[in-house]
């Protein structure tokens, strides 16, 4: 028998699918090959109506309507189409977007590529508790302001944003704002109407479904957001997201949309109750260790934590029973300090020697124990070896 994998705490980066939804997977992907757009025989109808279910699952989840959802391939799609596509539909009227500086890269290099069409971005930077202000906000805000984006929860140190504040900023305003919510599904509700939400991404594999599908939700009232398109094909999804739809892929998202919404109680309070037995696991042996962002509005089951005295990446090292990372799963191989520390204030050093820590749905409080007790004596090895 070969070794036992490691334990899977690295749920921020994407998640293991839910058994209920790979069962429906692996059924569609048998039964209903179909393409929905073929609509002069059953088979093309069975596979719009898996579509269709889908669709009302999502809007559920979000708290919008089946209208208002377009199947992507992803959250970086969703993110792309949402600020250039709000860029180039309403950029006659006004060249300017705020962000914050703790947007992930499918948000920031958007931006960025409206910046290099000659529109103005201005970014505003969170405090040393991971989280923008509406007050920072507004400051920012110029009289041709189209558009802006905040994430809900931040992938790395999972502080949530005052999402609700600055969605009512922006409809007094009459501003369109964007937040991109992989992290919350199956961790916090969701509700565009109640947080005065226009443009919201999502993504499966970060709710325990496959990976390659995700939305966008983009508002039909109050006020109606109008996007052009960053592709063109065959008139899909509103003509927004052209290509034969992925229908396995999309009934299974709906299905890990419905079990986020039925377990959200029972998840959400599991999930910060083992969090906090993690915490006290490593905090009862060990000093010198520190939360990184918020300890009240975060998300549950996330912890970032940076242990004086060692390196991220020789703790890692360390620690190949565990499945953690050092920052987002886009940048974890790199060594260098995670910029999403060093921009709420974390010393260099600090920044330097932390650990994304993300439980999910399967963590047991077996795994925890067990983590707590690798990471305590990797820590206080790596202490021994180098006392300085």
């Amino acid at each position: 028998m070969g070794p036992s994998p490691p334990v899977y705490l690295d749920h921020h980066a994407t998640t293991p699918m839910d058994p209920r939804v790979l069962e429906l997977l692996h059924k569609v992907q048998r039964d209903h090959f179909g393409n929905p757009a073929s609509s002069g025989h059953a088979y093309g109808w069975a596979a719009a109506q898996l579509v269709a279910e889908a669709r009302e699952k999502v809007a559920e989840l979000v708290g919008g309507t089946a209208r208002e959802i377009i199947f992507t391939s992803g959250a970086t799609e969703a993110d792309n189409l949402a600020v250039l596509g709000v860029a180039a539909a309403y950029g006659p009227r006004g060249g300017h977007m705020v962000i914050s500086n703790l947007e992930h890269e499918a948000v920031r290099g958007p931006a960025a590529a409206f910046v290099r069409r000659g529109g103005r971005v201005a970014i505003v930077e969170a405090r040393g508790d991971g989280r923008v202000t509406v007050d920072d906000v507004t400051a920012a805000l110029e009289p041709d302001t189209i558009l802006v984006s905040v994430m809900t929860a931040q992938n790395e140190i999972g502080t949530l944003q005052p999402i609700r504040a600055i969605g009512k900023l922006c409809k007094d305003r009459g501003i369109l704002f964007h937040t991109d919510a992989s992290q919350a599904p199956g961790r916090l509700g969701l509700n565009v109407q109640r947080d005065g939400v226009d443009l919201m991404s999502v993504s499966a594999h970060k709710m325990y479904g496959p990976k390659g599908v995700g939305a966008l939700y983009v508002r039909r009232r109050d006020p109606r957001v109008n996007l052009v398109p960053l592709q063109f094909g065959g008139g899909q999804e509103r003509g927004l997201r052209p290509g034969t739809l992925n229908v396995p892929g999309i009934a299974a998202f709906g299905e890990a949309c419905r079990l986020a919404v039925e377990l959200l109680d029972t998840d959400a309070e599991r999930l910060a109750r083992l969090s906090g037995r993690l915490w006290d696991g490593l905090t009862g042996p060990l000093d010198g260790v520190f939360l990184n962002g918020s300890a009240d509005h975060r998300l549950p089951g996330n912890l970032n934590v940076s242990f004086a005295g060692v390196r991220a990446h020789q703790l890692l090292g360390a620690l190949t029973v565990l499945a953690v990372s050092s920052g987002s799963a886009c940048s974890s191989a790199e060594t260098a300090p995670s910029e999403i520390l060093l921009a709420v204030g974390v010393p260099r050093d600090l920044a330097a020697a932390s650990l994304r820590i993300g439980l999910g749905r399967f963590t047991t409080e077996a795994e925890v124990d067990f983590a707590a007790e690798k990471i305590v004596g990797a820590v206080r090895g790596l202490r021994d070896y180098s006392p300085s």
